[in-house]
C-alpha cells in the first residue's frame, strides 16, 4: 500500500512555525525523517494559503526535496500555490499530485487544465456541488464524473487517485459504510485507478486512547477492500506496520468480519478481540459507541 506521509501540515506548531518564518531546517528534518520511515509521498498541506500561498508552496517544495528524494502530494485550495507548487517540484522522483479536485465545476475547470500543463498526477475527492454524497452510489456517480473530466483532458488512468471522503465513526457511522462500499466498487468500476483517503479522520472525535485503534482497524477494511493507498501519520510505526501488510493475523481477523463471517470472539487472543469488535463497528454491524469494546 502506498503510504502518503500527512506530517508536513501548517498545522502543526512546530512545522507551522517554520514555514512562516521561511526556517528550512524543522521543515527538513521532518521530510528526511518521513522518507526515512518509508514514506512513498510526502504530503505538503498548506491548508488555505489565502495570503503569500505561491510563495509559500514554492519555499515548501523546493526545501522538501533538497533532502527527500520522493514526490510531492500538493494540498491547499489556493489554486495559484498549487501551480507554483506544480513549476517548482523536481520530477525526478516521480510526478507531484494535486491534493484535490473536487467534483464541483468551478474547482475541475481550475485544476484538471493544471494537471494536464505540468502532467501532474491528481486526487479526485467525490465532494459534489451539494456536499457529502450520501451513499456509495452518489460517490459512484462523482467519481464517475471526475474519471470522465480526467479523460477530456488526457490525464492517464493510473494518475488519477479516488478519494472517498472518510468520515467521523462517531458521529456518520452509516457514512462510513457506504465510504467502505464505494471503495468495494472501486476495483470493479475503476481498475486502471488508484485510490487513496486522509484516513485519521475516521476517528476524528473519538476518545484519544481509542484514535489509533479506529485507524488502523479501517486501514485494514480498506486494503481488504482493494485500496490503493493512504494519507496518515508517516512517523507512527503501527500504522506502517499495516500498510507494510507486516500483521497477517489481524488483518485475517478483519478479513472475516468484513466478508460478514460470525467469528467467535472466544477463539481469538485479547488483541485480535479488539480488531474484530471495533471492524464490527466499522462495518455497522453493532452500534457505535466510545464504549464498544466493553461491550
Amino acid at each position: 500500500m502506498y503510504v502518503i506521509a500527512e506530517n508536513i501540515n501548517i498545522m502543526s506548531n512546530v512545522i507551522g512555525a517554520a514555514m512562516r518564518g521561511r526556517d528550512p531546517k524543522p521543515i527538513q528534518d521532518l521530510a528526511v525523517k518521513l522518507a526515512e520511515a518509508g514514506a512513498d509521498y510526502l504530503d505538503i498541506n498548506l491548508g488555505p494559503a489565502r495570503k503569500g500561498g505561491p510563495e509559500l508552496m514554492e519555499f515548501v517544495v523546493k526545501t522538501v526535496q533538497e533532502v527527500a528524494q520522493k514526490p510531492l502530494y500538493l494540498d491547499t485550495m489556493n489554486v495559484d500555490a498549487i501551480e507554483a507548487g506544480l513549476k517548482a517540484h523536481n520530477n525526478s522522483w516521480g510526478k507531484p499530485v494535486i491534493n484535490s479536485i473536487m467534483a464541483r465545476p468551478e474547482r475541475m475547470d481550475a485544476l484538471f487544465p493544471l494537471a494536464q500543463k505540468y502532467e501532474s498526477a491528481l486526487v479526485a475527492l467525490v465532494y459534489g456541488p451539494e456536499g457529502l454524497p450520501r451513499d456509495e452510489n452518489e460517490r459512484a456517480l462523482l467519481a464517475t464524473d471526475l474519471m470522465a473530466k480526467g479523460m477530456e483532458f488526457g490525464i492517464p488512468n493510473e494518475d488519477v487517485w479516488i478519494d472517498p471522503i472518510v468520515v467521523p465513526l462517531n458521529s456518520q457511522q452509516q457514512q462510513v459504510l457506504g465510504c467502505t462500499n464505494f471503495v468495494m466498487m472501486l476495483p470493479e468500476m475503476a481498475p486502471d485507478y488508484k485510490s487513496t483517503c486522509g484516513l485519521s479522520n475516521v476517528s476524528n472525535g473519538s476518545p484519544e486512547k481509542l484514535r489509533p485503534l479506529l485507524n488502523q482497524t479501517y486501514l485494514c477494511i480498506l486494503r481488504k477492500c482493494g485500496m490503493k493507498g493512504a494519507i496518515l501519520d508517516g512517523l507512527d510505526p503501527e500504522i506502517l506496520s499495516f500498510a507494510r501488510d507486516e500483521r497477517a493475523n489481524i488483518e485475517a481477523v478483519v478479513g472475516r468480519i468484513v466478508d460478514g463471517e460470525t467469528v467467535d470472539l472466544s477463539t481469538l487472543s485479547e488483541e485480535e478481540v479488539r480488531f474484530a469488535k471495533t471492524a464490527k463497528v466499522l462495518m455497522n454491524h453493532s452500534l457505535y459507541s466510545d464504549s464498544w469494546l466493553e461491550l
